[in-house]
């Protein structure tokens, strides 16, 4: 248990988007009483404006499956999955095969849209079913992949975990950089830098006037310019945007991204999105009924998605709009 000590001197947190604590997540685990467990890194990266995975899986491969065998050392009779992405599967698959070099690692794609990287649906997918959201809980650690507990954490955090056991670890983390910026790319930085500074340091800072969305452009806050001094949270990306951007046109844009990206199984993401839609498309926002609306998904909704989708749907009507 030495290595779940280390993720809690450097207090490790999960880079899939949540910050869960990485060494409370294995520990719950590795302490389960069970004949059989799984270990499921999850490369689906669904959100338009995330690829930092794909990037760390491009560059460092190695570090990754050194961070699922850690897991497998850590978490007896355990066996794992690589839950890739198409493209990132498609591409990276063959490589990825050496490197596990006959480890009990198996390698798929993912199925399904973006709430097919939900940790409940990851579950479902391996298994050959619908990748749905499950009730939680039982939570995976508890009961994930037939029913039996798994660990799941995200390329990002199985890099980081390979970091540590190497003794190189520097409290970095991955940011992706996009929209109307010079050097749109993926850039390894400190945690404690600020929006601005991660910009200043990439040559991304814009002249002219300009907003953007930070965490991920399905959840992340949209931002304005006298904003930036904090730091980036959930899935690390920014997004820049020019301010003669059309507000409105991107909330249709991420309205629309919701309304394919949702499983029609809860009826406050469903209808409630659909509701702001209409809107939208009528370009009149009743800013009442979207208090309700966006109560009813934070408090009712069935997964994360819905729940989520409040942040930047309000950030953005209620800054630019």
């Amino acid at each position: 248990m030495k290595i779940i000590t280390e993720f809690k001197k450097h207090e490790l947190l999960g880079r899939g988007g949540a910050a869960f604590p990485t060494a409370l997540k294995w520990e719950l685990v590795a302490r389960a009483k069970a004949e059989k467990k799984y270990i499921i890194c999850n490369g689906s990266e669904g959100d338009p404006g995330v690829f930092k995975d794909g990037f760390i899986l491009e560059n460092y491969p190695q570090e990754v499956i050194t961070g699922i065998k850690a897991a497998l050392e850590i978490i007896n009779n355990s066996s794992a999955y690589l839950y890739l992405r198409q493209d990132y599967y498609q591409k990276q698959r063959k490589r990825l095969a050496k490197l596990i070099n006959g480890c009990p690692i198996k390698i798929c794609a993912k199925t399904g849209g973006y709430l097919a990287g939900e940790e409940t649906s990851v579950c479902a997918a391996i298994e050959g079913e619908k990748p749905e959201p499950r009730i939680k809980p039982p939570f995976p650690c508890e009961s994930g992949l037939w029913g039996c507990p798994t660990l799941i954490n995200n390329v990002e955090t199985f890099y980081y975990v390979a970091q540590i056991v190497q003794g190189k670890y520097e409290k970095k983390r991955f940011y992706s950089i996009s929209g109307a910026v010079k050097n749109k790319g993926v850039y390894e930085m400190p945690l404690s830098w600020s929006i601005e500074r991660i910009l200043t340091e990439t040559g991304n800072f814009p002249r002219g006037k300009f907003f953007l969305q930070a965490g991920g452009k399905a959840m992340g806050e949209i931002l304005l310019s006298n904003e930036l001094k904090r730091q980036v949270k959930g899935s690390g990306a920014i997004i820049v945007y020019d301010f003669q951007t059309d507000a409105m046109a991107l909330l249709r844009e991420m309205i629309d991204f919701f309304l394919v990206a949702n499983c029609d199984k809860c009826t406050p993401c469903r209808e409630g999105i659909y509701r702001i839609g209409q809107m939208a498309q009528k370009g009149e926002i009743d800013k009442k009924d979207l208090a309700d609306i966006f109560f009813v998904l934070e408090n009712t909704s069935f997964c994360a998605l819905g729940r989520g989708s409040v942040l930047p749907l309000k950030s953005l009507i209620n800054k630019l709009l």
